[in-house]
This record gives C-alpha cells, sequence and structure tokens, in this order.
C-alpha cells in the first residue's frame, strides 16, 4: 500500500537516501524524521524541510546567537515597524511575531510570493522558473495559469526542464527520479501546448488571455549600442513614427511576447530595444523600450557609475564569502527580506562547517540573489539599504527619504535606473538646446526628469501623471529644490482627456517627449499611453 507522499506504509527508506542526505550534514535524526513526514521521492521538497528543521528547530535556533541577526536601529520612519514587518503587506490576519518554530509556523509566514514559489516547486518545477513564471503572470494569477507559463516556456525552449544538479547522484537515489520526474514534464508539456494550437506556430490567443510564452531576446542583451561603443545593428522607422514628438516606453523584458507584440503594434510596429542595465551599473535590469529616438550620438551620463559590487560597495567585501561568486547585484525588487529570513540564512551558516556544504552553499545563494542580500559580517547578510538602491538606480542620496522605508523600497524597485534611460535620452540635448516639453505618463519617482536633469536638458514645462501619492511627494520635492519650469501633477490617467491634452499644448506649446513606463501586463494602463500618445500627435498637426 501506498501512501500520498509515494511511499510504502510503514516501509523504511533506502539505506543509501538516508546516508546521501546524512553526507550532507544533517543529522540521521532529521533525515529519518524528514521522510517519516513527506517522504523520500521529492528530493527537492525534502532537502528544503531537512534545511528547515535544521535551522528552525528549537536545538539548532537554541545554538545559535541571534545578537545582531535583527537590526537594533532602522530609519526614523513614523509608520515602520521592521521588527514586525514580514515583508508581505498583507497579512490575511495572521500574528506577524509568531514564535513557532515548526515547518508550518514558517510557511504561513511566507510572503504570498514565496508560498507560490514555494507550491510550484514542490510540484517539481525548478524555483528560477518559478519565480520567472510569477514575474510574467503577476502575483495574482493561479497556480494554474502559472503551469502552464512554465509548461508553455519549457516546450518552446526557454528554460531547462529539470535542475537537479549536485543532487543527480545515482548512488544516492536520485538520478531516476529526475529521470521519471522530467520524461513526465517533459510529457504533460506537449499536452498543454496542444491547447496553444502547437507553440509558436499556433494560433495566438488576444494580449489578456496568454501567459506563456516569452519574447525572444538578444544574447548580450546591449540594445542597439552602448557606451563602449559596442554596436548591435541599425534600424529604420516608418514615415508614421518618425518625431517630433519622441516617445519613448519601457517594460520589463520578461513580458509575454504577445504583450511585447501588442506593445509594439500600437507604436507604429516599432521593434523593442532590449537593453540590460549591467552594461551601465552594478545590477541586472532587464528591460525593453519602444520608442522613435535616434540611436546615434547617444552620450552617457557623468560621473561614469561603478559597474560591480565592490566598485560600488567596497566596504563589504570585508566579509565578502569566496563561494560567492556575485560581481553584479539583481533586478531591483519592491520587497525586502524580513528578519526571520535573514536569522534562517544566518543560523543555517552558523550551523554548518566552514565552508559550508555546497547544498547550504546553493540554499544561501538563492536567498542572496532573490533579495539581493550582501554581507555585513561573517556570516551575517543584510538587505541593501534604500540610500544605496537610490544610488545603484542613478537617484540623488536621500531622493526618496520621507516616505515610510518600505515604500521607499516599492518606489525604488519600480522605478527606472537613470543611467541606461539617459544614454537613451541623451540624444534630446542637440536637438533641444532651448529646453523640452514632457508629458511623463506612470512617471514614479522622476527617474526620465532626473536623467534629463543630469544631462543637462531644461524641462520648461512637465506634465506629470502618476497615481501614488507618495511618488507624487518624492517627485515634487525633488522638482521645487532643482528645477525652474512648470511641473503639473495628475493623479488619475483617465482624466487626462484628449481635450485636455490639446489644451495644455496650446498653453504651454507642443511636447516633445511622451515618455512612460510600466510593469508586465497591463493593458488597461498601456491604452492609455498609446491613447494620449496619439492625441499628441494629432494636436500637434493642429497647432
Amino acid at each position: 500500500m501506498v501512501d500520498p507522499n509515494g511511499r510504502a506504509s510503514g516501509e523504511a527508506p533506502p539505506n543509501s537516501v538516508v546516508e546521501g542526505y546524512v553526507g550532507m550534514g544533517f543529522t540521521r535524526e532529521i533525515v529519518l524524521k524528514g521522510i517519516k513526514d513527506i517522504g523520500h521521492s521529492d528530493s527537492n521538497a525534502l532537502l528544503e524541510l531537512l534545511l528547515t528543521y535544521k535551522t528552525l528547530g528549537d536545538e539548532a535556533v537554541g545554538n545559535c546567537s541571534t545578537s545582531g541577526l535583527i537590526p537594533q536601529s532602522v530609519e526614523d520612519d513614523d509608520d515602520f515597524d521592521f521588527e514586525n514587518w514580514d515583508g508581505d503587506d498583507n497579512a490575511d490576519g495572521r500574528e506577524r511575531n509568531s514564535d513557532g518554530s515548526g515547518h508550518e509556523d514558517f510557511l504561513q509566514e511566507m510572503s504570498e510570493k514565496d508560498k507560490k514559489i514555494k507550491s510550484l516547486v514542490n510540484m517539481g518545477f525548478p524555483e528560477d522558473e518559478a519565480n520567472r513564471a510569477i514575474t510574467t503572470c503577476g502575483m495574482d494569477a493561479a497556480l494554474s495559469v502559472l503551469v502552464d507559463s512554465i509548461y508553455a516556456s519549457q516546450a518552446a525552449g526557454n528554460c531547462s526542464y529539470m535542475n537537479l544538479s549536485e543532487y543527480e547522484v545515482t548512488d544516492r537515489g536520485f538520478d531516476s527520479f529526475g529521470g521519471r520526474k522530467k520524461a513526465r514534464l517533459m510529457e504533460e508539456s506537449k499536452k498543454k501546448m496542444k491547447r496553444y494550437g502547437g507553440g509558436a506556430q499556433g494560433s495566438r490567443p488576444p494580449l489578456h488571455g496568454f501567459h506563456g510564452e516569452l519574447m525572444p531576446r538578444p544574447n548580450p542583451m546591449v540594445g542597439f549600442n552602448l557606451p563602449s561603443g559596442r554596436q548591435s545593428g541599425t534600424r529604420s522607422l516608418p514615415k508614421q513614427a518618425v518625431g517630433p514628438p519622441y516617445f519613448y516606453y519601457e517594460n520589463m523584458a520578461r513580458a509575454p511576447k504577445s504583450v511585447w507584440m501588442e506593445i509594439s503594434r500600437s507604436l507604429y510596429d516599432i521593434e523593442p530595444e532590449f537593453v540590460d542595465s549591467k552594461y551601465f551599473c552594478a545590477a541586472v535590469r532587464e528591460r525593453g523600450y519602444v520608442h522613435n529616438l535616434p540611436i546615434e550620438k547617444r552620450s552617457p551620463l557623468r560621473p561614469l557609475p561603478p559597474k560591480t559590487i565592490f566598485e560600488a560597495f567596497p566596504h563589504y567585501k570585508k566579509w565578502w564569502p569566496t563561494w560567492d561568486h556575485r560581481e553584479q547585484l539583481n533586478c531591483f525588487d519592491t520587497r525586502v527580506a524580513s528578519p526571520k529570513q535573514i536569522k534562517q540564512i544566518e543560523c543555517t551558516l552558523a550551523s554548518s562547517s566552514t565552508p559550508p556544504p555546497i547544498t547550504v552553499q546553493k540554499y544561501v545563494m538563492d536567498q542572496c540573489r532573490e533579495w539581493n542580500l550582501v554581507w555585513v559580517g561573517k556570516n551575517k547578510v543584510a538587505p541593501l539599504e534604500q540610500d544605496e538602491m537610490e544610488y545603484l538606480h542613478g537617484f540623488p542620496r536621500n531622493h526618496t527619504r520621507g516616505v515610510a522605508c518600505r515604500k521607499r523600497y516599492m518606489c525604488l524597485g519600480n522605478s527606472f535606473q537613470v543611467d541606461t534611460v539617459g544614454y537613451h535620452l541623451s540624444v534630446l540635448k542637440d536637438l533641444f538646446p532651448n529646453g523640452i516639453n514632457v508629458l511623463s505618463l506612470f512617471t514614479g519617482i522622476g527617474g526620465a526628469e532626473v536623467a534629463l536633469h543630469r544631462l543637462g536638458i531644461h524641462m520648461k514645462t512637465v506634465i506629470s501623471i502618476e497615481i501614488s501619492e507618495d511618488n507624487r511627494r518624492i517627485l515634487r520635492g525633488w522638482w521645487d529644490q532643482t528645477q525652474t519650469g512648470t511641473l503639473i501633477e495628475i493623479a488619475d490617467v483617465k482624466s487626462l482627456t484628449n481635450d485636455k491634452v490639446a489644451s495644455f499644448m496650446r498653453r504651454y506649446g507642443r511636447f516633445d517627449l511622451v515618455i512612460g513606463g510600466l510593469e508586465g501586463e497591463q493593458p488597461a494602463l498601456f491604452y492609455h499611453y498609446s491613447r494620449i500618445l496619439n492625441a499628441v500627435k494629432s494636436a500637434t498637426t493642429r497647432i
């Protein structure tokens, strides 16, 4: 008789399996307890459960000093309680300070994204593919949609089917398990893809109904050219797209192919320019830009920013372990790791050998990449500070100061990378030596405006549309300290009607640049960008 976990009731696990996990540094008691709880057929799930037992169990936590694990002081923000915040804005009514050390208590305190990633990993998908699917489809997507996205991506050849890495060892019993799961995933992937018309050649549903196929992106992701002189091609624009008005629209590079096709179709069939900000700063940030700006005679912002972690933050080098080979940080997120997650990592390291086993290194590095953690002491990690994120983004120091701590992370995670955008916008300096009028949609915290300012381009008038009150406050504070032009702020993009666009242009003159950016798949908001751009072009011909 077989139980739901895939093991025979009352049957002892193979000794080779137990010894394999003991060889990774777990005690025999913990291994047997884990196998008793969930079986041994899913090696990834069992490994994570063993790590949880090891780091959060009473004995492990009791032997791990917690002094210095939780910051004792934070920035003086009125409405932010760091020690009681678990990185999830929606706590679903549960208590934030649970002391439980069991696996279930830990799962209950994970963020919604972590829960979904955990569910997908337990279903057999690699963590990076689960994270990519959530980024592509959005946090609100059902698990079935996320699974379809991963299957579609696998069938299209964009991801590996399995990533057993060091666990795929024959004498530990993992190899046959991996082969069976890989074959099953491949077969299920083929069945799933039939629903989409046979893959890339099949009929494609509308923008809002297809989440799976990712947009093919160049490798390396350098756009048309880089400040170093590296070039990857030229382009010609359709007649109706030639500016002014110039337009510039950003979206995440990993948005579905159907989203990018709709964006390009709505913007005169211009193909996106895909760029990774790692060529401009010390952080990876893959974005696509649809625009009609010239691509010749671009120039970088000065001074040139650092390109590696240690160039940006040399003080971290002292504590950086030799097995952490990161040279740049990952794409910025709107969240920050909670004290409990930090404690889990540090207790894992404290209870491991030096250097830690490969399995522990992999676990810690996955967490460091996910949360952009840096080393601030021996076996001690911490999130980037807000001023460090500002620096990597190209904003002036304290640009976001004045709003709650976690909201600063959110504002920065959704912003432009100033150096990258500034390189593209640099062509406007010679075109508009007397200054420009800008229509800024979904302005955020003013990344484009900061880029134009750093380029020395005078902004005569900026009409800014931004729904977030915090973002508007940040932009207004910066504007009042640095600019002499006119800033008009509008909260709701729907209130900017075509007639109001024409009215602004009659009052302030033509818009020279229409700029905006969104994250992922937001067709309703992008519709407004396309609508307003067309209204600007229409009104331009009448002035």
